[in-house]
């Protein structure tokens, strides 16, 4: 039987949808999701296995002008990721009208299909008229890439971008083994649900100053004994994580139970420490030992 495979990387601005769409066409929540920029960091590798195909996604952090070095080195998994992939899918959302020169290095050899995502909010003759606006900038920039209007989240048009994924690929054998589903570790999708539920409960500047690494992850036959260290760059940030009478990370340590029990799909045990790393982002040699 004729089997295809080949690296399909998802690339495009910050909050566009990029993670969604990965998680929906894989359908398991691999890439967390907050409605802030920069949530994510790395880059992902989602699996989708069939018998005759193996298509791996490559989730990315959106492109910004990175004015530090951990931002620096997310550009960097950007940039890798232009060069790379068998497909890339650039992704937007109506209205995102901006440029970056990080465009000048796609390789021109490699297909594209731009994805205008967000279209299950289109309700009024405007929007409409905003979504051709859109189709137009995009095609004048790009003007041999395909453009598909998707819904990542309400899954609309996903089916025909996977039909269309699927023609492009080349005849290869699979790249991984075919139960793989990601090339991150457990300890990793710990950490990120970790900080997936710091955006949601800190405000201002504590979700984009933590790291965590998960420093033990021990399964056993009715539960999962995991133990993660919670970096902060401040001892004022050490304490607005804790909260008064540890009632803030009380609750952290809660909703990231819970959500881990869901992924895992086993009874948690979590424990927290709450470690400094004075500014940590700005530092290749510490970003180097959180693995950037």
């Amino acid at each position: 039987m004729l089997h295809k495979s080949g690296f399909v990387n998802i690339i495009g601005l910050p909050n566009v949808g990029k993670s969604t769409l990965m998680n929906s066409i894989v359908e398991k929540k691999l890439s967390i999701i907050t409605n802030k920029p920069q949530t994510t960091r790395h880059r992902i590798f989602g699996i989708v296995n069939r018998s005759n195909f193996q298509i791996i996604f490559s989730d990315t952090p959106g492109i910004i002008h990175p004015y530090y070095p951990m931002q620096k080195i997310m550009m960097q998994y950007v940039r890798k990721s232009l060069q790379d992939a068998d497909i890339i899918l650039f992704t937007t959302e109506i209205g995102k009208l901006e440029y970056f020169s990080m465009f000048d290095n796609i390789n021109n050899n490699i297909p594209m299909i731009i994805l205008i995502n967000k279209i299950d909010k289109i309700s009024i003759k405007k929007e409409e008229d905003l979504l051709y606006d859109t189709i137009n900038y995009w095609h004048k920039l790009f003007p041999h890439s395909e453009i598909l209007p998707i819904s990542a989240l309400k899954k609309i048009n996903i089916d025909l971008l996977m039909h269309k994924i699927i023609t492009l690929l080349s005849e290869h054998p699979p790249y991984y083994p075919k139960e793989f589903l990601s090339n991150k570790s457990e300890r990793f999708f710990v950490n990120e649900i970790i900080r997936e539920k710091i955006f949601f409960i800190y405000k201002q500047e504590i979700p984009y100053s933590v790291e965590i690494q998960t420093e033990l992850f021990k399964e056993q036959k009715t539960f999962i004994y995991i133990f993660s260290s919670i970096y902060v760059e401040k001892n004022s940030q050490k304490g607005i994580l804790i909260g008064k009478k540890g009632l803030t990370i009380k609750k952290l340590k809660f909703f990231s139970v819970k959500s881990m029990e869901s992924f895992f799909r086993k009874k948690i045990k979590l424990k927290f420490h709450v470690k400094i790393c004075f500014n940590w982002r700005y530092d290749f040699k510490k970003l180097k030992h959180f693995g950037y």
